[in-house]
């Protein structure tokens, strides 16, 4: 198997497997509300390809091989980042949503070289800003976020379901 890990679109067949693993990394954050407390929530995560339905949207993997390290959700146009609050009203930027890393992954780079990935494609698009929610569950990547240049934005803030959740911003 090769080390070298690889970001690329997701492939229809995988959609299914990344929904598991998406499902499997939220509902084993600290914190984080289970699959009983947010069903719609979890429902979303394990059919994650329907995103995809959407024009601007990509689903991006991270592969060793043929295994599955990680996945996030790439938007390229804020009127389909499908989240609350305003950040469907913002222009000229891009987002990304749902990054999720295997566990057995976790401090191989695999989330940095995601967001990188996403951060690229903005780029290549002519997008001025990358927007991003994270919460108080997700210390370590919104260390990581914070590390990479992403700025707290409270103006992005919003509630799910009386869970908090914090916008970031990334000027391109």
């Amino acid at each position: 198997m090769s080390s070298e890990i690889k970001i690329s679109p997701a492939l229809e067949k995988d959609h299914p497997m990344i929904g598991k693993l998406m499902v499997k990394v939220y509902s084993n954050l600290s914190g984080f509300p289970s699959p009983e407390e947010q069903p719609d929530y979890y429902n979303m995560l394990a059919n994650i390809g329907e995103f995809t339905r959407k024009e601007s949207v990509e689903l991006l993997v991270a592969k060793q091989g043929d295994q599955l390290l990680g996945a996030v959700v790439y938007i390229g146009d804020m009127k389909d980042y499908s989240s609350g609050g305003t950040a469907t009203l913002e222009k000229n930027a891009a987002g990304f949503r749902l990054l999720a890393v295997d566990p057995k992954a976790r401090g191989l780079g695999v989330g940095k070289k995601l967001t990188i990935a996403c951060i690229d494609q903005a780029k290549s698009e002519g997008r001025k800003q990358v927007v991003i929610h994270t919460t108080e569950s997700m210390q370590v990547a919104w260390g990581m976020y914070e590390k990479m240049g992403f700025i707290r934005s409270e103006d992005l803030d919003f509630e799910q379901s009386g869970l908090p959740v914090f916008g970031f911003r990334l000027k391109l």
